[in-house]
């Protein structure tokens, strides 16, 4: 089959790289526009690398976008990670349409921070769907779907790197094997069960140290590497990172309660986290053990 390749990033680099490396026909690859002062995309830097023409339009909603698309009489789209919106008028250009990946079980978690919130919502569950995109949000049939498991200590960071993305590029070759072979299903999706969340923004993830130890622990997973749970200490924001759990009576939410040479606890509701690494604000990542003593933290100090 004739592709193309729409995507950005790490992710679309690695789906790019797999299919040309299986012999696949790439005959152009689409990429977010530049932005100023950015490096250059390394899906962009590849398609270069192995002389394929690469276009960035910075919208889809033009006609001469979808001409050029069209002429270039490709039979698949396969859009590994993309950011602007694409209309269906775009999407049912090439022969047989196209498929994109998306990292969640669908129709749960639709939107752009997908796989922070399971985490932070304390799910034990997620996964990645290969489906047809429309017009709606995340909203097209299903192709395959795959699942993972959230582990206990699973971060963001863990979950994407270690399953969802190696996982992701594969599922993606396997649905293109799907679609030549006339054999790729379009499930619709049940829409009484979607659930839509927006961008996980550092708003979000402020931590409210009077919750639930387990809530807090899951929102600083869920946020690890980004955008970082944080906090405030001696006035200034903190970033919180590699934590572990501890469940047991704690004092008042939001104290210091130990200061050890690999980090520091603070209470919350019903337990404490230890902190293992942050990041100060305007420093960089740093062990917490470190940070206490350049701090000068000290037990009963009160954080928040």
């Amino acid at each position: 089959m004739r592709l193309v390749v729409h995507g950005q990033q790490a992710f679309g680099k690695a789906v790019l790289e797999a299919l040309l490396d299986r012999g696949e026909e790439v005959v152009a690859v689409y990429c977010a526009p530049e932005k100023s002062g950015a490096r250059t995309d390394p899906i962009k830097e590849l398609a270069l690398e192995r002389g394929l023409q690469v276009y960035q339009p910075s919208s889809w909603k033009t006609p001469e976008v979808r001409e050029q698309l069209a002429s270039l009489k490709a039979d698949l789209c396969v859009m590994a990670y993309v950011t602007l919106f694409v209309p269906s008028a775009a999407l049912n250009t090439p022969r047989l349409g196209t498929i994109q990946y998306h990292p969640s079980l669908l129709p749960l978690h639709r939107g752009p921070s997908s796989i922070n919130w399971p985490i932070i919502m304390g799910e034990r569950k997620t996964g990645l769907t290969i489906f047809w995109p429309d017009d709606g949000l995340d909203e097209g049939p299903i192709l395959m779907q795959k699942e993972v498991e959230i582990g206990p200590d699973d971060t963001l960071g863990s979950i994407y790197f270690n399953k969802l993305f190696p996982m992701g590029v594969e599922a993606m070759v396997e649905s293109v094997d799907l679609v030549r072979a006339g054999k790729a299903p379009k499930i619709p999706q049940d829409h009484s069960k979607a659930t839509y969340e927006s961008w996980c923004r550092k708003a979000d993830a402020e931590i409210v140290w009077g919750k639930p130890v387990g809530e807090v622990y899951n929102l600083i997973r869920g946020a690890d590497p980004q955008p970082g749970a944080w906090t405030r200490i001696g006035g200034k924001e903190v970033q919180i990172f590699d934590c572990s759990r501890i469940v047991i009576d704690a004092g008042a939410p939001g104290r210091i309660v130990s200061v050890t040479e690999d980090g520091f606890s603070v209470s919350a509701r019903g337990g404490e986290i230890h902190v293992r690494r942050v990041k100060p604000e305007g420093g960089k990542k740093m062990p917490a053990g470190e940070y206490a003593v350049e701090a000068g933290l000290s037990e009963g100090m009160l954080v928040g």
